[in-house]
């Protein structure tokens, strides 16, 4: 028998990163067979839809932020970018009547504060909680300030479509969703550049020394997360119809819980893209159950900040045993 067979890798193998995915996804179906059992509407075709398109705004918002969190960062601005992404591609739509110029200001508004982020971290040295903890708080007080307490509604039928439409019976939005989640699959799983941002997730130091070029990358990820939360807020503004200067205020914790949820480490180097979306599906069941079980909307928080803590709590506890 030859070396090269002798060392070949089983037919059967499974990654520990797909491992964690099809625990997750069990996870997943248990949930929907208990939220089955005990509420009759669960499994109403309303309620699955309402479900999904739920989860396709947290996933748009987390796929972004799970890049980030591969290269052992953190993106804290996201719901800030939101807020301000959407008040601005609001304020354009209403004053060009031009969904598509409204759609650029959107999209260009988030990917710019992402670049802000990465030349922050990357150049200027500083800790991405800090950097985008600061970020935050930059975007909030822009938002109010430019906003002044106003709200911006009434939005062209076609652009609403982005958030409220439905093809075939399906929300809009969950296709979008889908077309994101295999390009951001394939872009992390194959491709050169998706594999050097696990690397310097891995050992950033490592990675620089055998010539990946980290701080284009972080560049990169953080603006990939800036332009996912441009994309956030055009659907959560086609969706609600109308703008104002905390719509994405609440969102960052849930992002930052589906990523977890999906099995990113914190640590970096460790998560996939297809394990976020799973992660925001399980993320949301938990949500519309409790709705559904008509339990105290207080909760909700408590109970999203209770998952992010258990997740980064079996994260620590798995890099101890390996």
């Amino acid at each position: 028998m030859s070396s090269q067979t002798a060392g070949a890798t089983p037919r059967l193998h499974l990654s520990k990163d797909v491992v964690q995915v099809i625990y997750r996804l069990l996870a997943a179906g248990l949930l929907c067979v208990v939220l089955a059992v005990v509420t009759d509407s669960f499994l109403s075709t309303n309620n699955i839809l309402n479900v999904l398109r739920q989860a396709s705004l947290l996933f748009f918002l987390a796929s972004g932020l799970t890049l980030v969190i591969l290269s052992g960062g953190l993106d804290l601005s996201v719901g800030a970018n939101i807020g301000l992404s959407a008040c601005l591609a609001a304020t354009v739509i209403k004053a060009t009547g031009s969904p598509v110029l409204g759609t650029l200001a959107g999209l260009g508004s988030g990917t710019l504060v992402g670049v802000c982020n990465g030349l922050m971290v990357a150049k200027l040295r500083i800790p991405s909680f800090i950097a985008t903890y600061g970020m935050l708080w930059v975007l909030h007080g822009l938002t109010y300030y430019y906003m002044g307490g106003e709200t911006i509604h009434g939005f062209p039928p076609g652009f609403r479509q982005i958030g409220s439409g439905y093809f075939l019976g399906i929300p809009i939005p969950v296709y979008l969703m889908l077309g994101f989640l295999a390009a951001g699959t394939f872009f992390a799983q194959r491709t050169v550049w998706g594999q050097q941002i696990y690397a310097i997730g891995a050992n950033p130091v490592a990675a620089r020394l055998c010539g990946i070029p980290v701080d284009r990358r972080l560049i990169l990820v953080y603006a990939f997360s800036g332009a996912m939360a441009g994309v956030a807020s055009l659907v959560f503004l086609a969706r609600l119809n109308s703008a104002e200067g905390d719509i994405g205020e609440a969102l960052t914790l849930p992002a930052v819980a589906a990523v977890l949820i999906g099995g990113a480490s914190l640590f970096g180097g460790v998560g996939t893209v297809f394990g976020t979306f799973v992660g925001a599906l399980i993320l949301t069941l938990v949500l519309n159950g409790m709705n559904l079980l008509a339990v105290n909307a207080s909760w909700q928080p408590l109970v999203t900040g209770v998952i992010v803590v258990l997740a980064v709590w079996l994260d620590m506890i798995g890099r101890r045993r390996t």
